[in-house]
C-alpha cells in the first residue's frame, strides 16, 4: 500500500499556491491600493448602475408585477411585464440559453469582463463594501498596519462600526433577493409584522444574510479562486486571440528599479514597483502571464499608465491585448469559436423573442371527457365537452364564448362571459344536442373565444360525432 507523502518541512506547499493563501495554508489577508484612472472610473459608473438594476429589479413594478418576480407556490414568473406560468418553462429557457451564450462569446471576444465588471460578488464588494472599509480604516497603508498592531478603543470601534455597516448592507441585499420571491408589498407586511408572523421567511431573511456577510466581510476573493468554477473554465473558453489584461515582456524585461542618474538605465521599461500587485483585487502579479485569478478589472492597467507617466515613458506596459498580439503577432478577429457562440446566442435569442412576439394573451382548448363520446337520447345526439381557458395576462382579464354550428343545434355553453385572475384558469362545460338525421360526416362546431381587454380572438373547431358517423 502506498503511503501519503511527507513533507519536510510543513510550512512549505509542494507547488504554486492560490494569490489568496499563504504557504501554511492559511488565509492571505488582501487590502487593494487605491488607484486613479478611466478604468477605475468606467467600473465606479457600471457598478453604481447595475447596483440600480439589481436592487430596483425586484421592488420596481413593471405591468403591475414586479420586473422579475418569481412566485413558487403559484408557479408564475414574472419578467418585465411578461407573466410565465409552468406551460412557458421552454420560452424561459430559451432566454436562459441565450444568456449563457451570450456570456460565452464575451468571453471568448473580451476575457472575464463579466467577472471584473459585473458578477454581483464583484459589484457589491467593490461597490459598496470595500468602500466602507476604506471610509472607516483609512488606505491600504493603514490598514495593513492594523493586522499586526494591538488592539485599541478606537480600533475596536472602528471594527465594531465597519462590521455594523456590513450587516446593514448584507440584510439590505438580502431582503431585496427575497423580494424575487416574495413581492415587495408582502415583504413590507413581513417586516412590519415580525418573525412570529412568518417564522420562514425570517430564518430565510437570516441565513442569506449571514452568509452575505460572512462572504463580502471576510471570504470576499475568495469565492473568485477558489469556489466560482467560471475560473477555471477560462482555458476551454479562451483561445489566443482573446482580449485579455496582459504584461508587455519584451517590452517591460529585463525590470529594474529607475535610477536617478539615469546611468545604467539599461533595463526594460517595467520599473518594478509591484503596484500591479497591491491593486489587484486577488494579489497576482500579472507580469507572471494570464493567471485563473485575473478578473480582468484593470486596476493594474490604471496604475501602470500612471506609473509610466510619472516616469516619461509610453503608458499601455500592461494592456488589454491578445497572447498572439502580446508575443508580436496579429489578433484574429473573426474565429470559429466566437462564430459558433455568436450563431447560437441569436437563434437562441430569436428563438425566444419570435416566442414571446407570437406568444397569445391566453390559452384555450377543447377536451373531451373520456369515454363514449356522444350520448343518445332517442332521435338526438348530445355531445358534452370542457373548453379549458387560461388567461395569460398579468392582469385580470375577461372573455367572451360562443358556439355556431352549422346544423340546428342546441348550444348550452356553461358561461358566456368569464373573468379570470392572471394566470388562473378555468373549464367552461359546453353541451351541444342536435338531431341525428341532420349530422354528416365531417360536420364541426366553431368555438370562438374574444379577449375583452386585448381584442383577440381565438377559434378552436369540434367535430361533431354520432354513432357511425364522424
Amino acid at each position: 500500500m502506498k503511503s501519503l507523502p511527507v513533507l519536510s518541512d510543513p510550512a512549505k506547499a509542494p507547488g504554486p499556491l492560490p494569490s489568496v493563501l499563504r504557504p501554511d495554508g492559511k488565509r492571505e489577508p488582501i487590502f487593494p491600493l487605491d488607484v486613479k484612472g478611466r478604468f477605475i472610473r468606467w467600473r465606479r459608473v457600471t457598478f453604481a448602475l447595475l447596483i440600480a438594476v439589481y436592487l430596483a429589479a425586484p421592488l420596481v413594478p413593471v405591468g403591475g408585477h414586479p420586473a422579475i418576480h418569481l412566485d413558487i407556490d403559484a408557479r408564475k414568473f414574472y419578467l418585465l411585464g411578461g407573466t410565465f406560468n409552468a406551460q412557458d418553462f421552454w420560452i424561459v429557457l430559451l432566454l436562459a440559453t441565450s444568456i449563457v451564450f451570450g456570456l460565452l462569446f464575451v468571453t471568448a471576444w473580451r476575457g472575464r469582463l463579466w467577472c471584473g465588471w459585473a458578477c454581483p460578488q464583484t459589484v457589491f464588494l467593490e461597490g459598496v463594501f470595500r468602500p466602507i472599509e476604506r471610509l472607516i480604516d483609512g488606505p491600504r497603508s493603514r490598514r495593513l498596519k492594523m493586522l499586526t498592531a494591538p488592539w485599541s478603543i478606537g480600533r475596536a470601534l472602528r471594527a465594531l462600526l465597519k462590521h455594523t455597516l456590513y450587516l446593514l448592507a448584507a440584510a439590505a441585499v438580502a431582503h431585496v433577493g427575497l423580494a424575487l420571491f416574495l413581492s415587495a408589498s408582502d415583504l413590507l407586511t413581513l417586516v412590519r409584522e415580525g418573525p412570529a408572523a412568518a417564522p420562514v421567511a425570517f430564518a430565510w431573511a437570516l441565513a442569506i444574510t449571514g452568509l452575505l456577510y460572512f462572504n463580502f466581510a471576510w471570504f470576499r476573493e475568495q469565492f473568485c479562486v477558489v469556489l466560482c468554477p467560471y475560473g477555471r473554465m477560462q482555458s476551454v473558453l479562451h483561445d489566443k486571440d482573446s482580449i485579455v489584461i496582459g504584461y508587455d515582456a519584451a517590452r517591460g524585461e529585463p525590470r529594474g528599479p529607475l535610477r536617478k542618474d539615469g546611468a545604467g538605465n539599461t533595463q526594460g521599461h517595467c520599473v518594478d514597483c509591484k503596484k500591479c500587485i497591491h491593486v489587484c483585487p486577488t494579489a497576482i502579479d500579472i507580469r507572471n502571464g494570464l493567471q485563473m485569478e485575473c478578473l480582468a478589472c484593470a486596476q493594474c492597467i490604471d496604475v501602470c499608465d500612471e506609473v509610466m507617466e510619472k516616469v516619461g515613458r509610453p503608458k499601455g506596459l500592461i494592456r488589454f491585448a491578445s497572447l498572439n498580439e502580446l508575443a508580436g503577432g496579429k489578433r484574429r478577429v473573426l474565429r470559429p469559436r466566437l462564430v459558433l457562440y455568436a450563431a447560437l446566442f441569436i437563434l437562441c435569442f430569436g428563438g425566444f423573442t419570435a416566442a414571446v412576439a407570437g406568444r397569445t394573451p391566453f390559452e384555450a382548448n377543447v377536451l373531451r371527457p373520456p369515454g363514449v363520446p356522444w350520448v343518445l337520447e332517442g332521435d338526438r345526439v348530445r355531445n358534452q365537452v370542457e373548453v379549458h381557458l387560461v388567461n395569460k395576462h398579468s392582469t385580470r382579464a375577461a372573455f367572451t364564448l360562443r358556439a355556431e354550428s352549422p346544423i340546428p343545434t342546441d348550444v348550452q355553453l356553461g358561461a358566456a362571459h368569464v373573468e379570470l385572475d392572471s394566470l388562473a384558469g378555468t373549464r367552461i362545460p359546453l353541451v351541444l344536442s342536435f338531431a341525428r338525421k341532420d349530422l354528416a360526416p365531417g360536420t364541426d362546431v366553431v368555438i370562438t373565444i374574444e379577449d375583452i381587454l386585448s381584442g383577440q380572438t381565438r377559434t378552436r373547431t369540434l367535430r361533431l360525432l354520432a354513432p357511425g358517423i364522424r
